[in-house]
């Protein structure tokens, strides 16, 4: 709550007024942090081409865009070695019916790729 307070009063009024909470960002950012979560994400997506047999499929979903850039530079990196094959050219995202039933998968994105 003293966070939140903090934010409320370093941040302009009409930051306040957006569609998203004013406080979300700060609080994905120490989520991120704390979590190392891009580093995490670097080392997994290795970690998972190792073990996918040949001809499977492997599907990323990201929830912001520092996210989905590495998992866009990691797939296309992999095509140009021949080791996969992008499946979905651009990210497949929730339509506005999904987004009203689960509002939390507005900023996901999937990506897919089959392993050659």
């Amino acid at each position: 709550k003293q966070l939140k307070e903090i934010i409320k009063h370093a941040t302009p009024r009409y930051y306040h007024q957006q569609k998203i909470n004013w406080a979300t960002k700060t609080f994905q950012a120490l989520r991120i942090a704390v979590n190392d979560e891009l580093n995490n994400l670097e080392k997994a997506l290795p970690q998972a081409l190792e073990i996918l047999e040949p001809h499977r499929r492997l599907a990323v979903i990201s929830f912001h865009s520092l996210e989905d850039k590495i998992v866009k530079n990691f797939l296309k990196k992999q095509a140009r070695d021949n080791k996969l094959k992008i499946i979905t050219k651009k990210p497949e995202t929730s339509d506005k019916a999904s987004v009203k039933q689960n509002p939390s998968s507005r900023s996901a994105k999937l990506r897919v790729a089959q392993k050659l």
